[in-house]
């Protein structure tokens, strides 16, 4: 019975003294991880398309009208979707970068867009396709294709006449 014991302390000494050689080893592991991309990051966007809402009227009470990323339009409230011919779409922006570059979409707060006939509707710019921040991962010098939609909100048809409405919002491509 007192060999056991011993047997066993023995056994307790070589696994403490051989502990800090597996620990040291774990850390001589090579750590796998993304490539940064090639130096100097160049990073180049254009716009392609504006953000477009199509025909729509607004009802005694108002409401919004979506137009998402993925090119779908939706209406909240008492807004009609006409289809008259106007198109609606996101807005696209293509963008070159290097491989595995990562870059965030920043987009300018709320907006007023003013009417050709008077009125005023707000534009609240939101969502990204890809969703933000992605990884470029198409070789320079092809190009990724970035979709932004948005929201509008219009009063009651009193105060947004028929007519058309522009404005400027702020689109900031940030490499990380």
């Amino acid at each position: 019975m007192m060999n056991a014991c011993i047997c066993n302390k023995h056994i307790l000494r070589g696994l403490i003294r051989m502990t800090p050689l597996l620990f040291l080893s774990a850390f001589c592991l090579p750590v796998l991880a993304q490539e940064p991309p090639p130096r100097p990051v160049i990073v180049t966007f254009n716009d392609a398309q504006p953000l477009a809402f199509g025909a729509f009227s607004p009802g005694a009470s108002g409401g919004t009208v979506t137009v998402a990323p993925s090119g779908t339009r939706s209406s909240a409230g008492d807004v009609v979707l006409l289809s008259m011919g106007f198109i609606y779409t996101p807005a696209m922006f293509y963008v070159r970068a290097n491989p595995g570059t990562v870059l965030s979409v920043l987009v300018s707060p709320p907006v007023t867009l003013t009417g050709s006939s008077g009125g005023t509707l707000t534009l609240q710019v939101a969502g990204t396709l890809p969703a933000s921040p992605f990884v470029t991962t198409l070789p320079w010098p092809q190009q990724t294709t970035v979709l932004i939609g948005g929201t509008l909100t219009a009063g009651n048809i009193a105060s947004n006449p028929p007519g058309t409405y522009t404005g400027n919002f702020t689109v900031i491509f940030v490499q990380e």
